[in-house]
């Protein structure tokens, strides 16, 4: 490990914005932000650039962007503290542990911005909107919350629309073209470090914005069911 990210992994354990596998969380958010503001997540945040460009937005919200790797994590918790942005966290953990960090029905919204599509078909199950981690999701949302994707990976959007089908999500908005259209929404003129990259590239970003089912998703039910659909040349 170089030392420069040696010397992130050290910082970001003195700051106070920064949870490295806490204990004891599950129903603690509204404590360690010193109010009851909804709670949002970044799931796979990265650098954390919706996280803080939400909590600009939204001072009366609480913002938290959950990944594992500790150097990214700090250049968002660092112009979080820099900005002194009050709203905003960041949890480093796995985001299989979700249920180990938050309490049922804590969280508010969940975005997923530009994550790894892993578009092998071995690795289906590791998209953050696979069965199986919506079911994951359903344990800590509200009822009504809502599951934010912003994407440039056609395989993941249509994979993505195909799992919602299946699993009954409501969809409250499916745009194939976030810059098509005019104007773009406020939330998604929030541009992550990937998505200025992507759109250099001419890329077209997708968003799907939808909620879960109130019957608890049994995620094995529809395994066979997806995989068997890509394997016959299916769009995912």
């Amino acid at each position: 490990m170089g030392q420069k990210k040696l010397q992130r992994f050290a910082e970001i354990e003195t700051f106070p914005n920064v949870l490295i596998y806490p204990q004891n969380m599950q129903g603690a958010w509204a404590k360690h932000f010193d109010n009851n503001n909804p709670l949002t997540l970044e799931l796979a945040c990265g650098k954390g650039d919706y996280t803080l460009g939400l909590a600009r937005r939204y001072p009366a919200g609480n913002f938290l962007g959950v990944d594992l790797k500790g150097n990214r994590i700090w250049r968002g918790a660092k112009t979080a503290l820099n900005e002194k942005l009050a709203n905003v966290a960041f949890l480093r953990t796995q985001i299989e542990q979700l249920t180990d960090y938050f309490a049922p029905q804590e969280v508010t919204d969940i975005w997923i911005t530009f994550p790894d599509p892993f578009l092998r078909q071995s690795k289906a199950r590791k998209r953050l909107t696979h069965p199986r981690f919506l079911a994951l999701y359903q344990q800590v949302l509200k009822p009504g919350g809502t599951i934010n994707l912003k994407t440039d990976s056609a395989e993941l959007y249509h994979f993505t629309q195909q799992v919602v089908a299946a699993v009954g999500c409501p969809v409250l908005e499916d745009i194939p073209d976030v810059y098509a259209l005019d104007p773009v929404p406020e939330l998604l003129r929030i541009q992550t470090y990937y998505e200025g990259m992507h759109l250099a590239d001419g890329r077209t970003i997708r968003f799907l914005k939808f909620t879960l089912p109130a019957e608890p998703i049994d995620w094995r039910a529809f395994k066979l069911e997806l995989e068997d659909e890509e394997a016959a040349g299916g769009e995912h």
